[in-house]
């Protein structure tokens, strides 16, 4: 009589294993930043560039952290090096960053847009063309800054409507802005396109990523939440792919409700304020 054939049974995977792990990053070397809020940070290689923030006033601090060697250091700019901002538009091309507008003191906004070549730490202000069928982007902070391309997609913000920046007049803002990068440096012009769809309600401290699809044909602007004198919860798309040469076209849609599906596709990361200002580094490594 054969033998019966033995069953193999595979080890369960270790749940440790499949997760995403944070680990508080200590130890680091060199001048490590000062804590701070409203700061924005961008990846070049190894090196994360953080500029900017807020505490006790706005930080004009520009500082690098070597991932590859758990090193700050602050590197000797030169050139147009502009004052220091909080909640600001900042974007990476290649070795190039890009910062527009933010908060340049307490009820004074900038509209300026700035260009920093990492690859010799020069600053440089960028003197864009005026849009051909309007007004150029109004100071403002808090607003987004998506680089998809050669372009950038400034969306929303707030402005502040009283020419004393003591006595503050919030306007929320929903409006759209392209500026078209020359390559390696400079900007061509502000563009501000034609949509259709119904408009995002005004808002600040949003959330805007770029999504394309995997045949890179369509690609998706994505805003979420915000304020608005509330907290907003609203899901819009920009449909960028329908982007004309010859005047720009793009469909607004609003995504009217969210199922667990959908979530498991995005990830969407959320500012919090507890209360104090940190200054931590942390990683999220999947093991």
């Amino acid at each position: 009589m054969a033998a019966a054939p033995a069953v193999v049974q595979a080890a369960a995977p270790s749940s440790l294993t499949l997760q995403p792990r944070w680990k508080r990053v200590v130890g680091c070397s060199g001048p490590v930043p000062r804590p701070r809020h409203g700061h924005r940070a961008a990846c070049i290689k190894e090196l994360i560039v953080v500029f900017g923030g807020g505490n006790e006033g706005i930080v004009d601090e520009l500082h690098v952290y070597n991932t590859a060697t758990n090193q700050w250091f602050i590197p000797a700019v030169r050139g147009d090096i502009p004052p220091g901002c909080a909640a600001y538009g900042f974007v990476c091309d290649g070795t190039r960053l890009l910062v527009f507008g933010g908060m340049v003191e307490y009820g004074k906004y900038s509209s300026d847009l700035y260009e920093l070549q990492a690859s010799k730490w020069e600053w440089k202000r960028l003197k864009e063309k005026t849009p051909k069928n309007g007004p150029p982007p109004c100071p403002r902070l808090g607003h987004s800054f998506s680089l998809v391309g050669n372009k950038c997609y400034l969306f929303g913000g707030l402005a502040n409507d009283s020419e004393d920046p003591k006595n503050n007049i919030p306007r929320y803002l929903n409006d759209l802005y392209i500026p078209e990068l020359c390559p390696g440096s400079g900007v061509v012009a502000w563009d501000i396109p034609v949509t259709y769809g119904i408009l995002p309600p005004p808002r600040e401290s949003h959330t805007a990523v770029v999504y394309t699809e995997n045949d890179k044909k369509k690609s998706k602007l994505v805003i979420y939440g915000g304020m608005s004198g509330c907290r907003l919860g609203d899901l819009w798309t920009l449909d960028i792919g329908k982007v004309l040469k010859n005047g720009t076209v793009c469909k607004l849609t609003k995504v009217f409700y969210i199922e667990a599906a959908i979530w498991d596709s995005w990830n969407l990361l959320s500012e919090a304020y507890t209360g104090s200002v940190l200054s931590q580094l942390c990683f999220s490594n999947s093991c």
